[in-house]
This record gives structure tokens, sequence and C-alpha cells, in this order.
């Protein structure tokens, strides 16, 4: 009887775990589609690329600069 019961502990907690994974994987998404539609509705002024640099760019010449210079 107890094998079952931890049988049915793991398959309970392994749902619950895939349904939190899910959930988070939605929310980011989510998200992400929201940044992206407002920035395209904004234009070409305030783009994807400006308003969220990348967070660790490449080790390209530093004269480089793509967009508005300040």
């Amino acid at each position: 009887m107890k094998k079952y019961t931890v049988l049915g502990l793991a398959i309970v907690l392994g749902l619950a775990a895939a349904a939190v994974a899910k959930e988070v994987c939605e929310r980011r998404r989510r998200r992400a589609f929201e940044r992206l539609s407002a920035a395209s509705e904004e234009g070409y002024e305030l783009a994807h690329d400006i308003i969220f640099p990348d967070k660790y760019p490449s080790k390209r010449n530093k004269k480089l600069r793509y967009g508005p210079v300040f």
C-alpha cells in the first residue's frame, strides 16, 4: 500500500511542476510579445534594439553604432 502512495505523490508533484513550468513559459512569452508590440507601435526611434539593448554585446568595433548616437 505504501508503494502506491509514494508513486501517487510523485505523479502529483510531477504534474504540479509541469504546470508551474508551463505558466512561467507562458508569462515570459506574453511579456516578450508585449515589449515587441509596444516597440513596433512606436516606430524606429523607439525600436526594440534601442529600448532593450543586448545585455552582452559582441566584441565588435566600438566605433560601429546602430541607431542614434548620444
